[in-house]
């Protein structure tokens, strides 16, 4: 679907109006909503910092991880695609360091493949300038101290000849290629399940699955409820089918559910200024055939920068390895609408798991990837391609630049009781989630309760 023809979802929660305002029956100093990685990271980094407070994760599914977090490369990404300055480029900088240093201390699977980035003649100055800007990155906010001449992202630009020593399957129609040794990939599931163990036994964290979040509203504290000096959220969640639902007043609200983090804040804001939720279907090939015999590193061509640019929105169909050493391909990119034209279908919270349908993985796009690999693998063959699985990212834009998109809200409107939303949270989540909970606990939260 052209981008230009896509709608966004801009429901908000409890927009039916099912679930009423119930007073909270209990009080939680920090609750999580969204057990996906980067969920679970900020979890984990709050039940670290603050040991004696409480810090509750919410999820809906009954397992973690079961959305975007499990449906995606797997890639410890370098830190080389996006503006100097942005949350993306400085949070995947500072994850790539946390995450090698937490899978080394935890003994989770991964391995430093390396990656590269390989370029036609035309492509060459694409390369070039991802070369002279890693050159010229800073070290980011909370690095471990570092010697003047050492460079945060160290990489290579090499010529085709070079790049087809390393791996001869490639094209001789490869002149030019980047060369980034600190690209990885990681077992996801593993790195998860650690972050789930270190919340479990944390003495005041508790992980709570098949739980979803079904109203959120500003506490009223002028009600005799017990806890009128209070400021905060109440949240209300219902567990798998139960008819009615618990309510808990959350002193912080940390809003980090993925595909579905704009239902919260949309159910605040006025139905004008709603934000929308695009969707970013990406399917995966698994390949065995010829043409792949020798190939031991991360492949990726150079994002499209012609008229029908995607380089912010997908980085091209790529070569990534698992850690068995089977060859995928992918994600493309396919934008996904609600399946239908009525406006009120947009924003209809019935309608927020239309996605889900999307996540069959079919042959459909098989011929298309098979062409944008042979630009760079010339001699595999379409009959080595199939279906593997899909995954679905959540987009604020459907074209240019969107930095990761951090947003405070105050219960009283004026400073106290804070949530934070963590919107836009794809690709590259998963190499910035330590780094996410990291800026999210240590340079949002804490110094609000400092100065309270």
């Amino acid at each position: 679907m052209a981008a230009t023809k896509v709608r966004g979802l801009v429901a908000a929660l409890n927009s039916t109006g099912r679930f009423k305002y119930k007073s909270p029956d209990a009080v939680v100093d920090f609750l999580v909503v969204g057990g996906g990685v980067v969920g679970l990271a900020v979890a984990q980094r709050l039940s670290d910092r603050f040991p004696t407070k409480s810090t509750y994760l919410v999820e809906r599914h009954p397992h973690a991880g079961e959305e975007t977090s499990s449906r995606n490369s797997e890639v410890i990404h370098a830190g080389l695609y996006y503006p100097p300055e942005s949350l993306k480029t400085q949070l995947s900088l500072r994850g790539r360091h946390l995450m090698y240093e937490r899978c080394n201390k935890y003994n989770i699977p991964f391995r430093k493949t390396g990656k590269l980035v390989v370029a036609h003649e035309h492509q060459r100055a694409y390369v070039e300038g991802l070369f002279e800007k890693a050159r010229r990155l800073s070290w980011p906010k909370h690095s471990p101290p570092h010697r003047a001449e050492d460079q945060v992202l160290p990489v290579s630009l090499i010529s085709g000849v070079q790049a087809r020593e390393l791996e001869p399957d490639l094209s001789p129609d490869i002149t030019a290629a980047l060369w980034s040794p600190e690209t990885g990939i990681v077992d996801s599931h593993s790195f998860m399940e650690s972050l789930e163990k270190d919340i479990s036994e944390s003495e005041g964290g508790e992980l709570v699955f098949s739980t979803q979040v079904v109203r959120v509203d500003p506490y009223k504290s002028e009600e005799s409820s017990g806890h009128n000096s209070e400021e905060g959220w109440v949240v209300q969640t219902v567990t798998e089918n139960a008819e009615q639902g618990d309510a808990l007043l959350a002193r912080t609200l940390i809003n980090a559910s993925g595909l579905s983090a704009n239902l919260i804040p949309n159910s605040l804001l006025p139905e004008a200024s709603r934000i929308p939720m695009f969707f970013g279907r990406g399917s995966y090939a698994a390949y065995s055939g010829p043409g792949i015999s020798q190939i031991s590193r991360l492949i990726y061509p150079c994002p499209e920068t012609g008229p029908n640019k995607h380089a912010f929105q997908s980085l091209g169909t790529h070569l990534t390895l698992d850690l068995q050493g089977k060859v995928r391909f992918g994600p493309d990119l396919e934008w996904i609408s609600p399946p239908s034209d009525a406006s009120e279908f947009d924003s209809n919270e019935e309608n927020v798991n239309f996605w889900r349908q999307h996540l069959v993985p079919s042959d459909s796009r098989l011929e298309e990837m098979y062409r944008a690999v042979t630009e760079y693998l010339p001699r595999v063959s379409f009959e080595g391609f199939r279906p593997d699985y899909v995954g679905v990212r959540p987009k604020l834009v459907l074209s240019g630049f969107q930095d990761f998109a951090i947003r405070k809200d105050y219960a009283d409107g004026s400073g106290r009781g804070l949530m934070v939303s963590l919107m836009g949270i794809e690709s590259p989540g998963l190499t910035s989630s330590l780094a996410i909970a990291e800026h999210v606990v240590d340079d949002v939260i804490e110094p609000e309760h400092i100065s309270q």
